[in-house]
């Protein structure tokens, strides 16, 4: 029998019995998947709650009952949630599995096709550190994880997985992944923005025989032989640390609880490429047109365009790639102020040198071209990291031809257009401990909420 014990200083994955949709409530998920509540607007919440009564939002993000304190949604996710166990909507898998997970989709801003592919288990929970088995890439703020954490001690049970990336090798994940999902999905539904979610349900107990399966096995293996970066999730997992500890307390004799695991969503990098979204600083106040364009060429080597288009086109139909050597960034950024057009690139005097950035301890996160743009916004708009932090000077947006309207319509002062910010970034500065600034990056698309549940139970 394979025993599920990883060595030290690497992640401990287990497979579990997934709470899932029962076909009966609907053959199609499109109309029951949400996704992650830190990216769903106010409008799209109304939306998602009245696509239908069990949509999974219902869940992650609850709306207090009629007459209710806000304090309320967090109960009435959990009667919710009890509601739709006890009437057979959720049913909870016979048997442990691991989940495969393929989302099809459009990059946006461009005519591209992928797709990428993951696979759901749970992952025992460990605190930050330099050996530890999971690392950090981004700062945590107090208020989504006071959120998180009670509904978390409301309901018992995770909705929404923690994204993670591993390096499984080239050639590796692939085929198991193409032989284990060529035939139907188990679940399968197209959400509100086009994107096909895949779910396929691989067990890792044969109900035959009391072993491990080594389909299961090979894959469990392969994402837990190394470290594992968050990608998406940080506030939830902090939450669930938080959640362990508090529960730990009390424990009793349980010498594995289901609250020492998170569900968890493991990407392996070097399967098929993950795409990474720019995240556009609105800047609101302060200097605007030529006189910022001219504190701008204090700082940066000033490219002017002819056309709010040039500009548009620059970072939204072509970014440019970053390579080994490029890892932090392509150190350029695009202005569009007053009806005036630019890109500012860091001068050469200013750059990393190339391949530095790889090498743990070089301070990775410090070059990075979301750093060296909080740099300019301190500068040019004596903005600092605590009105980052509030608000109020500063909003963001992920399209480009978006970033450069708000301006013209008025709604914005300065728009500040970055390219995105590589996943070996990510990887590298993790791997240094270090954090990048907030809104670093956004991977999409998200992982759907709704194609399985977490309850913290065996």
């Amino acid at each position: 029998m394979v025993a599920w014990v990883p060595l030290a200083a690497v992640p401990t994955l287990r497979p579990f019995r997934a709470l899932r949709y029962q076909p009966s409530v609907a053959p199609d998920l499109g109309g029951l998947l949400c996704p992650p509540y830190d990216v769903i607007s106010p409008v799209e919440h109304e939306a998602l709650l009245a696509a239908d009564p069990h949509n999974a939002v219902r869940l992650e993000l609850p709306k207090p009952p009629p007459g209710g304190a806000p304090a309320e949604r967090y109960r009435e996710a959990a009667r919710t949630f009890l509601q739709w166990r006890t009437g057979g909507v959720l049913r909870k898998d016979r048997m442990p599995s691991i989940y495969l997970y393929e989302q099809r989709y459009r990059v946006p801003g461009s005519a591209a096709e992928r797709r990428q592919r993951g696979l759901f288990t749970r992952l025992r929970l460990e605190p930050f550190g330099p050996d530890a088995g999971v690392r950090p890439h981004e700062r945590t703020m107090s208020g989504p994880k006071a959120d998180r954490y009670e509904l978390l001690k409301a309901t018992g049970a995770n909705f929404s997985a923690v994204a993670m990336l591993y390096r499984g090798g080239h050639g590796v994940t692939g085929p198991l992944f193409d032989r284990l999902t060529s035939g139907a999905p188990d679940a399968h539904g197209v959400d509100g923005s086009g994107v096909d979610h895949r779910l396929w349900v691989v067990r890792a107990v044969d109900p035959a025989e009391p072993v491990e399966t080594a389909d299961a096995a090979a894959l469990l293996a392969t994402a837990g032989r190394g470290p594992l970066t968050i990608a998406d999730g940080h506030h939830r997992y902090e939450t669930a640390l938080r959640y362990r500890e508090e529960r730990g307390v009390n424990r009793a004799c349980e010498s594995d609880p289901g609250y020492d695991y998170l569900l968890t969503l493991l990407y392996d990098v070097d399967d098929e490429p993950l795409t990474v979204l720019p995240t556009h600083r609105l800047v609101h106040g302060g200097a605007v047109g030529e006189r910022l364009l001219e504190l701008a060429a204090t700082r940066f080597e000033v490219t002017r365009l002819a056309s709010r288009e040039a500009l548009r086109n620059a970072f939204q139909l072509a970014p440019p790639s970053a390579g080994a050597g490029a890892i932090a960034g392509s150190g350029r950024f695009g202005l569009w102020s007053g009806g005036m057009g630019a890109i500012l690139a860091v001068r050469p005097d200013d750059a990393a040198p190339p391949g530095d950035a790889l090498t743990v301890g070089a301070g990775l996160a410090s070059r990075l071209d979301v750093s060296r743009l909080g740099e300019a916004l301190a500068e040019l708009f004596d903005i600092d990291q605590g009105a980052v932090t509030g608000g109020g000077r500063l909003s963001y947006v992920h399209d480009a031809g978006e970033a450069l309207a708000m301006v013209d319509r008025g709604e914005a002062s300065t728009a500040l257009l970055l390219d995105p910010t590589p996943v070996e970034a990510v990887l590298a500065v993790a791997a240094e401990g270090g954090v990048m600034p907030q809104k670093s990056t956004f991977f999409y698309p998200k992982a759907a909420c709704g194609l399985v549940f977490n309850p913290l139970e065996w």
